[in-house]
């Protein structure tokens, strides 16, 4: 018996190996044709000029406006939703709630487009940046809720007996103590959400499309990186193809560096 069950956890051993190694090479792949294809189209002129002029510049300004405007409307949402579950919710609608947010992570992102599709783009009158951010910010809220809820989770209750022995109200030990000692694994979990939803593309095909002009004007059709990835590697000809491998270099390298950020974040963290 004993054999047995040493040669099946050699088994297991072995595949779970294979699979890590395979997993690992197929990123590899992907990464290494990124930088091939992708370096090669980077040029000064990607980052100042327009797609209309060839290049990048209005996609990566208007790509990081919809995720900021996003992280503004998503965040506060996010986390006042978070403490509500771990610090006053009591009973299983708490659970409940918990089990949505956490289908909400797993929805299909195309899904959340169509939604904001037929409530916000149909009766504004055609598709619009204010759109693409709502988007982007329904994807965010139940990530922020989870880390929120998880990180508020890992303070300890001695903390909060402490402030409420001292006089503190619930509201005053919450902002005061809880949320400062949470503050680190909040803000990699922001972090973590905004590097999500940057690279998105399905929800922004029905609500923000894509400008090859430069515009501020959130009320039309708004510049988009990823969106203009995926009508560029479309169109017929090489400078398009290669302007879409430079944008995808250049996204990819975006959310590297947020995803780098955020573990050495965790990182410092455990340290301390």
């Amino acid at each position: 018996m004993r054999e047995k069950r040493l040669l099946l956890n050699k088994i297991i051993l072995l595949l779970s190996t294979l699979s890590a190694i395979a997993g690992m090479l197929f990123l590899a792949w992907i990464l290494i044709t990124l930088f091939l294809k992708g370096i090669g189209s980077i040029s000064l002129s990607v980052f100042t000029k327009d797609l209309v002029n060839g290049g990048l510049k209005n996609l990566i300004f208007g790509q990081f406006v919809m995720a900021g405007l996003a992280t503004l409307i998503g965040v506060p949402l996010g986390v006042m939703a978070g403490i509500y579950l771990r610090e006053y919710g009591r009973g299983r609608y708490v659970n409940l709630i918990r089990d949505l947010s956490d289908i909400m992570m797993s929805a299909p992102s195309i899904v959340i487009g169509a939604f904001v599709f037929a409530f916000m783009v149909v009766p504004m009158g055609g598709i619009n940046g204010w759109a693409g951010a709502v988007a982007l910010a329904i994807m965010l809220v139940p990530i922020v809720v989870s880390t929120t809820d998880n990180m508020l989770s890992l303070v300890p209750k001695e903390l909060r007996e402490a402030g409420i022995a001292l006089g503190g109200g619930k509201y005053r030990v919450i902002l005061d103590i809880i949320l400062r000692a949470a503050k680190v694994g909040l803000m990699t979990g922001i972090l973590l959400a905004f590097a999500r939803i940057i690279g998105e593309t399905a929800p922004l095909l029905f609500t923000s499309g894509t400008n090859s002009f430069w515009t501020t004007n959130l009320n039309d059709a708004f510049p988009s990186l990823t969106v203009s990835i995926y009508n560029l590697a479309n169109f017929p000809t090489d400078k398009a193809r290669d302007l879409a491998w430079a944008a995808s270099f250049i996204l990819t390298v975006i959310v590297l560096i947020i995803n780098l950020l955020g573990r050495y974040i965790i990182r410092q963290r455990k340290r301390k």
